[in-house]
């Protein structure tokens, strides 16, 4: 049902593949009745309020700062069955889940989220990746949790090994979208709208040194920065130029889906904007132009700029270039590296992770960038939950913030554990929300 390869992202998500399964009535009145709980959600009139806050901080305007949650650990949420599944084929049980989901993140940890009265069916897309996968050993210390670590086995170590490097190639599978997407509507009509849905923001998620590293090696990769420089613009070359021929399938073959809504952006917030599509926009055939893109290079964290702008970022310009507005940042501190940053010609957020420099952060981005502030999600992991604790770390992020005048979106993301107490993250979500409400202006 899921193909891990239909784009690269770090999450590794998939998507709907073949054709749809044959579903029971029982399947059928879950579905309705979810469909039913969300039209009744999307129709309250804060989430226009809501999109018209994130359009304005997006178009760095002084708002106040928007909060976002995501990458939660939902093996760990279910409270009285509010996410235990219900149908029984593996396509209703897709569909269930995600409208689980949101159901229970407006009920529960909603902060800025907004939702929308529409249900989205996955185009049917199978990509075959870069020829080459991860060969790792993995260390698990909660079996229900997808977090774990990992020990990269070492592929490539000279320039033969470069060839192992393919161009990915792009299907879609037209009758098998069709098909997803009447099954769907059928089922919720006259209950929520059901749109297509192809790739968007954050299923592009452009990290090609974060890949590379999975076949290359962490150690291995960074000493060769030095001792093989030349070996090492071949790889970053030939891997980017793999991905902006992915780019070029996506395009040609009309796959790609607007995100200047509420979808994901990067490792950041939502990607309302009125600055997208640009203004020969053609509904019929959506472009990467017409979108928001990103990049990470988390992997050169320690990095200098210069050797960051050398073997990184000026590769990864072919990518985000093509792109309406840019996403720069993960969990990579990026306070020194403003300098480079400032060529991204269409760079619009930048990501501040909790390694960052606060007071050199603030001062280099000021209100040039939106400020992506990412607290740290270890406080969810502490053995005694210290809501206090919590507060004050984010106080003083937006205390700083505001004297240096920066445009800020709070994004609460890689949560691995809430320690199976999930009124945790319920409660931080009301305390970010109460509080960056006091730094609007």
């Amino acid at each position: 049902m899921q193909d891990a390869n239909w784009l690269v992202d770090p999450s590794r998500r998939g998507t709907l593949t073949g054709v749809g399964a044959e579903v029971t009535e029982v399947d059928k009145q879950v579905l309705r009745a979810l469909g039913e709980r969300l039209a009744t959600i999307a129709a309250l009139p804060v989430h226009a309020e809501t999109a018209s806050r994130w359009r304005a901080m997006n178009a760095l305007r002084h708002v106040k700062p928007m909060v976002w949650i995501d990458e939660v650990p939902w093996h760990e949420m279910d409270v009285d069955d509010e996410l235990r599944l219900q149908t029984t084929s593996e396509w209703s049980r897709y569909h269930e889940w995600e409208m689980r989901k949101l159901i229970y993140q407006w009920e529960h940890m909603p902060a800025d989220m907004v939702v929308e009265p529409v249900v989205y069916s996955p185009l049917v897309v199978h990509n075959t990746a870069f020829g080459i996968a991860e060969d790792v050993d993995i260390a698990v210390t909660d079996e229900a949790n997808t977090v774990v670590s990992r020990h990269f086995k070492i592929q490539i170590r000279d320039e033969d090994d470069l060839e192992k490097i393919k161009v990915p190639v792009v299907t879609h599978d037209a009758v098998a979208s069709e098909q997803h997407y009447q099954q769907l509507r059928e089922i919720l009509s006259g209950v929520i709208d059901v749109h297509k849905l192809g790739a968007n923001g954050f299923c592009f998620w452009f990290a090609p040194w974060d890949e590379m590293i999975r076949w290359w090696g962490v150690q291995e990769a960074l000493m060769d920065l030095y001792d093989r420089p030349e070996f090492v613009h071949k790889a970053i070359d030939k891997l980017v130029n793999a991905y902006c021929s992915m780019l070029d399938q996506f395009e040609e073959q009309n796959l790609l889906t607007l995100n200047n809504t509420y979808f994901r952006i990067g490792s950041g917030g939502l990607g309302y904007t009125d600055e997208l599509p640009q203004p020969d926009y053609d509904p019929a055939h959506v472009r990467a132009k017409d979108l928001w893109g990103s990049g990470a290079a988390q992997i050169f964290s320690d990095v200098s700029p210069r050797m960051h702008w050398e073997f990184s970022l000026q590769y990864e310009l072919r990518w985000m270039s093509r792109f309406g507005l840019t996403y720069y940042g993960c969990c990579d501190p990026l306070h020194r590296k403003m300098g480079i940053l400032e060529k991204v010609p269409n760079l619009r957020k930048v990501s501040m992770s909790p390694w960052v420099n606060l007071d050199e952060a603030v001062a280099n981005v000021g209100n040039r960038y939106v400020f992506s502030h990412k607290p740290n999600p270890a406080v969810f992991a502490e053995t005694t939950w210290n809501l206090d604790k919590a507060r004050h770390e984010l106080e003083t992020v937006l205390d700083k913030a505001k004297a240096h005048g920066c445009v800020v979106e709070v994004i609460m993301k890689d949560i691995s554990t809430v320690r199976y107490e999930p009124q945790r993250l319920w409660e931080w979500s009301r305390m970010a929300t109460e509080l960056t409400e006091q730094y609007g202006d």
